[in-house]
């Protein structure tokens, strides 16, 4: 169990009584980046809401580090160090910059109030050790509406750094994004890594997918329908597999040519 940094054991829930995730068992290791693939229906928001407590199972067992979280619940999981990415909403447009890194965790001084010169400073930093930012075009007090896209997913990875968080949950990060934003979302996520930290990249689209994780998890109307280490799959042989699954509703360790 501790070579895990999380663990989902038999994860059933319905609604309805129709299964939106079927006995899933889901493993994610320490520092390792794991991509969710999956169609839409396939489970994947079901999935996402049970992992940041939103949702509790109901049947099976999750653990993290080790130990069985008994209280499913968003600010449980958060405490725990599990932070979620959503595709939209992640960031107050509105708001400059050092705002959103610290909403809801602000900085306080001695008596109680806003130490905005330490957020400032602390957010520029992130930007430049993090975002790898040299220019003053963007800095601590931008509004975030005036950054790209790729820029502010990259702000949501830092922020959840910054409060170290131990796995970071994307749900969908490269979604409506142009290739050089989708570059920019890929760099960040090899940065989560790169700081002994573990990722769960949920997403559709393998070609964005592949290239950066360690394992795939493939999810398929509820019930995980196969698990691959990327060193042992190239991505055609794994574009085959996922068609069969597809096709099919579960996992041939060898695809039969006939049913490509």
């Amino acid at each position: 169990m501790d070579e895990y940094l999380l663990k989902m054991v038999n994860i059933h829930k319905s609604f309805n009584r129709i299964a939106a995730i079927d006995k899933v068992n889901l493993e994610i290791g320490k520092n390792e980046i794991v991509g969710l693939l999956g169609d839409n229906g396939a489970g994947k928001s079901t999935l996402i809401k049970i992992l940041t407590g939103y949702h509790s199972p109901d049947e099976g067992e999750m653990f993290f580090k080790g130990k069985k979280i008994e209280d499913f619940s968003v600010s449980r999981v958060r405490r725990l160090g599990i932070e979620t990415v959503y595709q939209e909403k992640a960031l107050a447009d509105q708001q400059v910059l050092w705002r959103n890194i610290f909403m809801g965790r602000e900085i306080v001084n001695k008596l109680g109030f806003l130490n905005i010169s330490k957020m400032r400073g602390e957010t520029t930093k992130i930007m430049k050790d993090f975002m790898k930012f040299t220019s003053d075009a963007v800095t601590a007090d931008s509004i975030v509406e005036t950054m790209s896209g790729g820029e502010r997913q990259g702000v949501t990875i830092a922020r959840a750094l910054y409060f170290e968080a131990e796995l970071i949950i994307l749900d969908e990060p490269t979604t409506a994004l142009s290739l050089s934003e989708t570059k920019k979302v890929l760099d960040f996520i090899e940065r989560i890594k790169k700081e002994g930290k573990s990722c769960l990249f949920i997403d559709h689209n393998i070609y964005h997918v592949y290239p950066i994780v360690d394992r795939i998890i493939v999810l398929d109307r509820g019930k995980v329908a196969g698990i691959f280490l990327k060193k042992d799959v190239s991505l055609e042989e794994l574009i085959e597999r996922l068609y069969y699954v597809a096709k099919t509703g579960k996992l041939s360790k060898k695809v039969p040519k006939n049913n490509i």
